[in-house]
């Protein structure tokens, strides 16, 4: 990729429905949608945008090989430096296919995942995954099936809605609905496999939120209840569990909000679509151990989002990147559907979630106060860092405001 058509790709940073993950202090940030000249469309496969999170830097690197074209509704998640794709929803229909680049390698390529083994899930979008000991977990999700499937599937794991029914002459060929299934993905035998669970499971559904936390997944939101619900998989058991009567009550409900992990024992939920039409601002803890949810008092209260992705950063920092400020849903007495006219976001948010070290607190106060100190004096390592980050600081005060 030229200079030029780097640069240009930074200007378009603003999206919604990416995904994005962190990888050696950088967070990488890939697909999603942009309004272009008034109209929602998806951004292009054969890019990836980096932020260095110390110095706030970003540039965008191509992604040569077999890419998923035009997807929306994906499900990204990674184990390590690799970035897997699965699913989502494009021109031509539903899809299954899995996709996956590492952005460890020198030049960034796609690889299509083919010759797997086992059953390979059915066509869907708006999952979600846990990825635990090189393998990918799927849950939930909206998608079609054959007659056939449908009717191997239980009632309970799959809801057919009837407005989706496709027919072709006077013969029923696919249905469309929401599901539960768990799905897993083996990334070092190529296998798939779908375990049997039990337990009190959520019901099915799509754009909730997920988070993993030692051998347990976390599933919550995603459907329309006053109250936020929250649900557990064990992931070694594959036993669900509900946590229910909560004693201090629970958020309100909420779609396409996130999820995650700040410690062993402490959930973080931000954002989302309420159930009123109303994009979120709150922040919130849960201790799933004390089965309490509590709410956060952020700096970001005049920052709604959206379809925003997070990441767990260093020192408990929960990264917050793009998404929608004021989503807008169209409703009439057939369907529900997105506006077009959409404020995507560009602004990385941290979340502290915890207190900091003295070590972090001192970087801090030596990056923000650069001038007060020798830094050639620090080890090289530690040297770049301050470095990158004195500048991004000084940067941002520089920086008017309107």
């Amino acid at each position: 990729m030229d200079s030029a058509r780097r640069e240009a790709s930074v200007t378009r940073l603003e999206r919604s429905s990416h995904t994005a993950f962190i990888h050696s202090n950088t967070l990488y940030v890939w697909g999603g949608h942009q309004v272009v000249a008034g109209q929602d469309v998806v951004l292009p496969s054969s890019e990836i945008c980096l932020c260095d999170l110390d110095s706030g830097k970003w540039e965008c690197k191509e992604i040569t090989g077999e890419s998923p074209t035009g997807l929306s509704g994906f499900c990204g998640s990674n184990i390590s430096s690799t970035l897997y794709i699965f699913g989502g929803c494009d021109s031509d229909g539903y899809s299954n296919q899995m996709f996956s680049v590492d952005v460890a390698q020198p030049c960034f390529s796609w690889t299509r995942v083919t010759d797997t083994k086992g059953v390979t899930p059915s066509p869907r979008d708006n999952h979600s995954c846990w990825a635990h000991r090189g393998r990918l977990i799927y849950f939930g999700g909206y998608g079609c099936k054959t007659i056939a499937e449908a009717q191997n599937t239980s009632s309970s794991s799959f809801i057919v809605e009837e407005m989706s029914w496709a027919m072709i002459g006077n013969t029923l060929f696919r249905c469309w609905g929401w599901n539960n299934e768990v799905c897993v993905f083996d990334t070092q035998s190529s296998t798939w496999s779908a375990p049997a669970t039990r337990g009190p499971a959520p019901s099915p559904r799509g754009c909730h939120a997920s988070s993993i936390q030692g051998h347990k997944g976390y599933i919550t939101g995603g459907v329309e209840t006053g109250e936020l619900d929250i649900f557990c998989l064990d992931l070694d058991t594959w036993t669900w569990s509900r946590f229910d009567n909560l004693p201090c009550g629970s958020p309100p409900g909420r779609f396409m909000h996130t999820m995650n992990s700040v410690s062993d024992q402490t959930l973080f939920v931000y954002g989302g679509l309420g159930i009123d039409g109303k994009t979120l601002n709150d922040a919130w803890l849960f201790n799933t151990q004390k089965r309490e949810w509590t709410k956060v008092k952020h700096p970001h209260k005049d920052k709604p989002r959206v379809c925003h992705s997070a990441c767990l950063g260093s020192d408990g920092d929960v990264v917050v990147f793009g998404g929608n400020s004021d989503f807008c849903v169209l409703v009439d007495s057939v369907s529900v559907m997105r506006a077009p006219k959409q404020h995507h976001c560009r602004d990385v948010l941290i979340f502290q979630t915890q207190p900091y070290s003295l070590c972090r607190l001192c970087e801090d106060f030596i990056s923000g106060n650069s001038e007060l100190f020798r830094l050639d004096l620090l080890p090289s390592k530690l040297h770049k860092k301050i470095s990158r980050r004195a500048a991004c600081l000084s940067a941002t005060k520089l920086t008017p405001t309107a």
